[in-house]
């Protein structure tokens, strides 16, 4: 099977091929080279039984410096087995997802879900396989030499487990089948070396490539997923446009509906036989495809439509040009899950904006930029939730989003500090599968990622950071970036040294704790000292409001930035000498007498995850009641 001339030209022209990433790497000096997979697959579902028997075809390139003599596949389904290494986990850990349990460990034979292998090749020669949970590890029958590209052939079955964590059939809103982690998915091999991680419920790390799948199904059955379409005349289901003439090709009660995805990680879809299908054609002629159940909160996926269009618009707009010609919010799932080019929600929910946003967002920083998820899980569920933050903001607005600080303060600060003062905290740098707790890896993950953001723009200033969220994404899109390269990033367009900050917020659960100490009155002027109270050292904004309501901005860098952040507003702003990081406490002077002194305060924009806020301001009345 080969994918025609029309599917590569429409790969080409919808996103930047990897070569051309590669070599916008190599003219920024970030070389990283990237792994290619080509799927062929064709899959035959039988709703009866719930299994589906698959053939893939696996074109898989090196373009590693490495030769390669075994590979590893993931087989997600096998996760869903009582005594599986997800079973063991959820019964196990002190706070398990509500939704998993001990629901593993009571599924029957037919509830269970597995992938078998019934034969696999390279280049038309058995190799030698042995599953162990769910991974496949792959003895080759010859390496794979750097820069060669190898053909695995495999022929195989799944059984589609009962919906407990995003996989599954049967979900507790009666979707039929989120198809979700469900086919043998090569490892990804980076310059860390193989990636081979049991699945035990968290994140996903995949291999760029094109896919190319046709799926028979029950006719009656509508399909939503990841990849265009190649045969909507003879699907139907509302993929055809308006004035066209269905003429469904229908082979022992089924359909075969065929898709090509171009450079995605990884594929993902859902069917169900009451599914309604509505599109929206975006100015820029992206199309927005939902997919939902009959009779379940329609109204609700009605006013979706309109608001997901200037989501996307001012994702574009903000952190980068979606590079797909569609994207699809399907029914289905345990709550909400991202795929490239769609995500799996449920759908009888009060409001379906919020998950919405925040799932489409990770098509930015999981679908796109493609980090470690598993690895760095606070590089795409942190940065995602910090951009669900800005598109809330501004979608509540009347207007274009306003440029003012207040707004851009993030509400994970609170989640974070939760955490933080709780004992319970572990450093960013945790890989997601192996914190202790639950608890820990959600405001790790989602709420301290999300701090790094929004705080890095208080320290390197809000131009900068909306500039650098721009150049990440250009720079870095189909690359698989790590914490150091997102944070160079930054610092080039910045100009400021910042490999401070991950050394403290990403591999240590160090805290921010800074104070106003001490305000003493000095004649025409004023001395106050700050202090540092918590082991994370950070840049001050002071603001100073005089009782006319005037403001003054008094700032110290870090001595360890090597500059300077530029003035974010148009009060008047004091640089004083930079504060070294050893130095417990500074002192400053105001030129002004303490009697024309309101208040003192540290960061008024929130931005700042002081985890204690009580000492970061000093008011007149305290020294007025002192009298």
């Amino acid at each position: 099977m080969k994918l025609r001339l029309t599917v590569f030209l429409m790969a080409f022209s919808i996103c930047s091929t990897m070569a051309w990433a590669q070599d916008k790497a190599t003219r920024k000096g970030n070389e990283r080279w990237q792994q290619s997979a080509e799927y062929y697959m064709e899959i035959d579902m039988d709703v009866q039984t719930n299994r589906f028997q698959g053939t893939q075809k696996l074109e898989y390139t090196n373009n590693s410096p490495d030769e390669l003599n075994q590979v590893f596949y993931h087989l997600y389904f096998n996760a869903f087995q009582p005594g599986s290494m997800m079973d063991v986990r959820s019964r196990t850990i002190d706070d398990p997802d509500r939704r998993v349990r001990d629901r593993i460990s009571k599924l029957s034979d037919e509830e269970i879900g597995y992938q078998k292998i019934f034969s696999l090749k390279q280049d038309g020669k058995d190799v030698e396989y042995e599953v162990v949970g769910t991974v496949l590890e792959v003895k080759l029958a010859k390496p794979i030499k750097p820069g060669t590209t190898t053909t695995f052939d495999m022929t195989f079955e799944g059984q589609v487990p009962l919906q407990i964590r995003r996989s599954g059939r049967d979900n507790a809103e009666g979707v039929r089948y989120t198809m979700t982690q469900w086919y043998p998915k090569l490892a990804e091999y980076d310059y860390q070396g193989w990636h081979a991680d049991e699945y035990i419920g968290r994140e996903f790390y995949g291999v760029w490539g094109n896919y190319e799948i046709k799926i028979s199904i029950d006719k009656d059955y509508v399909i939503g997923g990841t990849g265009y379409l190649q045969n909507p005349l003879e699907i139907g289901h509302g993929y055809e446009d308006a004035g066209q003439t269905v003429k469904q090709k229908v082979k022992d009660g089924k359909l075969t509906w065929h898709f090509v995805a171009p450079n995605v990680h990884d594929f993902a879809w859902a069917a169900d036989p009451d599914y309604l299908h509505d599109k929206l054609t975006m100015k820029n002629g992206m199309v927005l495809h939902f997919f939902h159940q009959k009779g379940q909160n329609e109204k609700n996926w009605t006013d979706l439509m309109p608001l997901a269009e200037r989501s996307f618009e001012y994702a574009n707009a903000n952190f980068g040009q979606y590079p797909y010609k569609q994207f699809s919010v399907i029914q289905g799932g345990d709550g909400g899950m991202e795929y490239p080019m769609s995500t799996m929600i449920t759908g009888s929910r009060g409001s379906l904006l919020g998950v919405t946003i925040h799932e489409s967002m990770h098509d930015w920083y999981h679908g796109v930029l493609g980090s470690n998820e598993a690895l760095h899980p606070w590089m795409d569920e942190g940065f995602t939730s910090y951009a669900s933050t800005r598109i809330s903001q501004y979608l509540r607005s009347e207007g274009p989003e306003e440029t003012t600080l207040d707004n851009l303060g993030v509400k994970a600060n609170g989640g974070y500090i939760r955490i933080a003062l709780s004992g319970n905290e572990e450093p960013l740098s945790t890989h997601s599968d192996h914190y202790h707790l639950n608890g820990a890896y959600s405001a790790a993950a989602y709420s301290k990622g999300s701090v790094w953001m929004s705080q890095l723009g208080y320290v390197i200033g809000q131009d900068a950071l909306n500039k650098g969220l721009l150049e990440y994404f250009d720079q870095w899109k189909f690359k698989h970036p790590n914490p150091n390269d997102v944070l160079r990033v930054f610092e080039e367009v910045s100009g400021l040294e910042l490999d401070w900050y991950n050394e403290y917020f990403v591999y240590t659960t160090k805290t921010i704790d800074y104070g106003v100490q001490n305000v003493v009155g000095e004649g025409n002027s004023t001395k106050v000292t700050l202090e540092k109270v918590g082991l994370m050292p950070m840049p001050m904004d002071v603001v100073v409001t005089y009782k006319d309501g005037t403001k003054e901005v008094h700032y110290m860098a870090l001595r360890m930035m090597r500059g300077e952040k530029p003035a974010e507003t148009n009060d008047p702003r004091v640089v004083h000498p930079d504060w070294p990081w050893t130095n417990p406490t500074y002192e400053f002077s105001i030129d002004k007498p303490i009697s024309e002194i309101a208040s003192i305060q540290i960061d008024p924009s929130g931005r700042l995850a002081d985890v204690n806020p009580d000492n970061n301001s000093w008011k007149a009345e305290a020294l007025d009641s002192k009298k």
